[in-house]
């Protein structure tokens, strides 16, 4: 054999173990559920309590749309007792309630009383929660549960003692009665919304408008001013629909003349000697519903509450 054949044999040759030393080959890697999916699309499958809770939500939107839909329905049909629809629809039962208890005149108190509340409790809360929330005093945890309580307890607890009170003085049956009984417990709302949202304003950007010449005045109403507007208006959201829908105090207080709408309802299906049908019971209710919603849709084109903290953040930055 010659020496050229050696060297081309000595190639083929697998040394012993040269196996165990070559570098592994990688194994692609294993398509795993939901790899194919499209980036932004969500998978159906989710855990059972997923289900549970959309399942829980689906069936309280049920709930309440047949709640409006049959206020819908009662308001426009005739009486009937034995079917489930009525043997016929008509608009006359709005025009009843609306000459029967001049909705014109307890709609134009309704918003009298309620904007009024709001004008008054912002005036109120945003200062006193700005003490709060910049200055320590004694007591000021005694304080602030005192603001809680109005709040937090049920308004027939004082609203009983407050409204003695009140017709004592002689302001009874009043709307001035109706507004300052209905500024209790939304003064201190108010407070609990706007601390903590001033809490959160960074104080070196006030200390620098001092040290720069500006008074308080010029500091609240320029520079603190534009950076709580979001939370004033969210506050006074919260406040107009909670007295809108006050029915406790103002019951107490209020008279011929100065009810709200609310209260006004109540009395149509209490009346003396049997209540009002309950068609017209209905279009009162369908009527209070629907100034609700404008009201809201209105209030929501300027702010959205559930953004307050991240304006807050943004601001400091």
């Amino acid at each position: 054999m010659t020496t050229q054949d050696t060297n081309r044999s000595t190639p083929q040759e697998v040394p012993v173990g040269a196996e165990d030393s070559a570098l592994p080959v990688p194994e692609p890697p294993s398509r795993q559920r939901g790899d194919d999916r499209i980036p932004g699309d969500k998978s159906l499958s989710a855990q059972p309590s997923t289900w549970l809770a959309w399942a829980g939500i689906a069936a309280f939107l049920v709930f309440l749309l047949g709640i409006l839909i049959s206020v819908v329905i009662d308001s426009f049909g005739r009486a009937w007792y034995d079917d489930w629809l009525p043997t016929g629809f008509t608009p006359s039962w709005y025009g009843q309630a609306w000459a029967r208890f001049e909705l014109t005149h307890v709609i134009a108190v309704t918003l009298v009383v309620a904007f009024s509340v709001v004008v008054l409790s912002v005036l109120i809360g945003v200062p006193a929660s700005y003490v709060l929330a910049r200055h320590q005093f004694p007591f000021k945890k005694a304080v602030t549960a005192l603001f809680l309580l109005p709040v937090i307890i049920p308004p027939i607890t004082f609203g009983i003692p407050l409204a003695t009170v009140i017709y004592n003085v002689g302001l009874g049956r009043t709307v001035l009665a109706v507004i300052l009984v209905n500024l209790v417990p939304s003064v201190p709302f108010v407070i609990i919304t706007m601390t903590p949202f001033i809490e959160q304003i960074n104080p070196a950007i006030e200390n620098a408008a001092r040290m720069s010449g500006a008074r308080m005045r010029h500091v609240f109403l320029r520079i603190l001013g534009p950076m709580l507007v979001p939370g004033i208006l969210a506050a006074a959201i919260l406040v107009l629909v909670r007295t809108v829908g006050m029915f406790e105090l103002t019951y107490l207080v209020s008279g011929p003349g100065t009810e709200t709408l609310v209260v006004t309802i109540f009395r149509a299906m209490t009346s003396a000697g049997g209540s009002e049908p309950r068609p017209l019971v209905s279009a009162m209710a369908f009527v209070y519903t629907a100034m609700m919603l404008v009201t809201l849709i209105i209030a929501l084109r300027f702010v959205n509450p559930t953004q307050l903290v991240a304006r807050v953040g943004d601001t400091d930055d």
